[in-house]
């Protein structure tokens, strides 16, 4: 390689500082231009920086900086390179000074014609970058976190109420209005089937001429057509047949949990009857199976003054099954109304078992409620078994669907399928207001890198997969004014306590460090956001700046302490008198951009708080 002097880099340097420029309509508001590239906030001004403790505006040298240089480099929180000079080289890769910060050489230098400088002793005043491999206690004062760049991500496809099942590499979610998806990658979706119609070949009789069966009881909806909801797929060991669970309905008490046969995950399915019904009264009471499961007891308890007891009893729809720690079949489901309910099912026919008395929470045709009740909100069950940890975890939604209506996950767990369960404080919700019970998993929110919030994140999944990586799945909505909706994938991880606390940003096929990470990795500054568990509305969780200082302290728009156990991913950080649990881990952001560090916390309130480090 040609070896130039020194001085001559800091020529070049002056020279592309000298010929550039920052917004004017940030410098019209008397800030200056920043000497970095490390973009803070961004909004109708321009990309904005901060330098001394100030802002400043980014300027347009700093657009299309390169991503593709080491990893190791990106990792200890440097950014890639513009040019092809090297000034220091070690076990890190290839490093340049760029506007007095160190740099990462860009991987595409390797096969560039340009003369590149190697010197072994730098002879500028910016301190030599040192590996955070070297002392994990180290924290380097010089470094810099890559920016983010702001994301457009999309899934590719809408899908709502997404329920996952994954068979051999490819992941299915099934969704309402007879929409089904699969990815290979878990980042971008391919359709399989979409429209409530005869024209919809996931079922081969459902739209049958001769009875349309599985709307027999509950009819059209609202606007004259069919609604058919939130199916859940499972594979049955003994009748060795995929079994879809679905919901038909038309009002927001009638409905019926209906079920479908096929021989392959992907279908087609054959509709085979329906089970469960709610919103019934004594002229249709006849097209249910009530009297059929109870026999001659009294069945005006569910409609008195001929009106459903929707506040006792369930509204019939969205289904999901589940096998237990000991092989049993489980069906649980929902909606508002009388709350969330579950039954055993037989596994040699897929249906209940019918097998309880009728009691406190307990009926013997809706089988055992679980939570909710009075016509509060929540819905969209789903329980994720976890043997390795011993818990059952219930995840609901609560809110309105809309993008404005305070759309939100809940969780739960238990030692038993069917229950209790309990939330982070130890409380069941079988009575009282719901905000006041399960941990807020997530809300609306946005984060470094998102152009916009997300909006009603709810109706989940979950999948523990073959690595032993949870996953959530649900659907979102977004700050844009529209219900257009999509579906998104999120890593789960549990933190000491066993609650599991999502990643911030959607999954890139992260991996979180057994061992944990360095001071160099952790200690920084964050925007920090909390999921109230007190707001059910339409706000979005406020970005806050906050500092984890390497004296453990937490300073900033909050201030508090903050700690993590040594060898492990494990932490904890105190705001006010609220200890929030949880761990650190290393993702890229959803631009794909930088490899950010984060955490994401619950505190013994049932709020969860997420920390991006920028």
């Amino acid at each position: 390689m040609k070896v130039k002097n020194i001085s001559l880099v800091c020529l070049a340097l002056f020279v592309k500082r000298a010929f550039t420029d920052c917004s004017a309509n940030i410098k019209k508001q008397g800030y200056s231009c920043c000497s970095s590239c490390i973009i803070y906030f961004t909004d109708n001004d321009g990309k904005w920086g901060v330098e001394n403790g100030k802002w400043c505006g980014i300027q347009e040298y700093c657009e299309n900086i390169p991503t593709d240089c080491s990893s190791t480099i990106k990792s200890q929180g440097y950014a890639c390179c513009r040019s092809c000079d090297i000034i220091y080289s070690d076990e890190s890769g290839d490093w340049g000074i760029e506007n007095s910060y160190w740099c990462g050489i860009s991987n595409s230098c390797k096969n560039s014609q340009q003369s590149n400088i190697v010197v072994t002793q730098p002879t500028t005043n910016t301190s030599q970058p040192i590996s955070n491999a070297a002392n994990d206690d180290y924290v380097d004062s010089n470094r810099k976190v890559q920016s983010v760049v702001a994301s457009k991500y999309s899934s590719g496809v809408s899908v709502h109420d997404p329920s996952v099942v994954k068979y051999g590499n490819k992941y299915y979610i099934f969704g309402s209005h007879m929409d089904t998806a699969y990815t290979t990658d878990l980042w971008k979706f391919t359709k399989l089937y979409t429209g409530v119609n005869d024209n919809n070949k996931m079922f081969t009789n459902l739209f049958s001429k001769s009875n349309y069966g599985a709307f027999n009881f509950v009819g059209k909806n609202s606007d004259g057509g069919y609604s058919v909801w939130a199916p859940d797929i499972i594979y049955n060991n003994r009748m060795k047949k995929w079994v879809q669970y679905f919901c038909t309905s038309s009002t927001y008490i009638k409905s019926s949990i209906c079920y479908a046969l096929a021989d392959n995950v992907e279908g087609p399915y054959t509709y085979k009857n329906c089970f469960i019904f709610s919103g019934m009264d004594s002229k249709t009471v006849g097209k249910t199976n009530l009297k059929a499961v109870i026999g001659y007891e009294d069945m005006n308890r569910y409609y008195p003054n001929n009106k459903y007891n929707n506040r006792v009893y369930p509204n019939a729809i969205d289904p999901n099954a589940f096998y237990d720690f000991k092989g049993k079949l489980w069906l649980v489901y929902g909606s508002w109304s009388g709350g969330i309910y579950i039954l055993e099912l037989d596994e040699s026919t897929g249906l209940p078992k019918h097998n309880i008395s009728n009691g406190n929470n307990t009926d013997r045709y809706y089988g055992k409620k679980l939570a909710g009740g009075n016509h509060q909100s929540i819905e969209g069950p789903f329980i994720l078994p976890h043997k390795a940890v011993g818990y059952y975890y219930l995840f609901v939604s609560y809110g309105s669907l809309t993008s404005n209506g305070g759309y939100q996950i809940r969780m739960f767990r238990s030692k038993n399928p069917d229950g209790p369960y309990t939330d982070v404080a130890g409380k069941e919700f079988m009575s009282g207001n719901n905000s006041s019970f399960g941990v807020k998993v997530m809300g609306n929110y946005n984060i470094p890198g998102r152009e916009q919030a997300y909006m009603a994140p709810g109706h989940n999944s979950a999948l523990l997969d073959d690595d032993g990586k949870v996953l959530i799945f649900y659907h979102t909505r977004f700050n844009d004014g529209q219900e257009y909706h999509e579906p998104r994938i999120h890593q789960m991880f549990l933190n000491k306590e066993g609650w599991l606390c999502a990643a911030p940003y959607a999954y890139t096929g992260e991996t979180i460090s057994e061992t944990g990470y360095s001071m160099n990795d952790m200690v920084g500054t964050y925007k920090f956001l909390f999921h109230f568990h007190n707001k059910i509305n339409g706000d979005i969780s406020n970005l806050y700046t906050i500092n984890l200082n390497k004296d453990f302290t937490v300073t900033g728009r909050y201030s508090g302490n903050w700690s993590y156990d040594k060898g492990t991913h494990f932490m904890t950080i105190r705001i006010g008198n609220i200890i929030y649990s949880g761990v650190f881990i290393r993702q890229l952001d959803e631009a794909k951009s930088a490899t950010v560090t984060a955490f994401t916390a619950i505190g013994g309130n049932n709020d969860s708080v997420w920390g991006v480090r920028f």
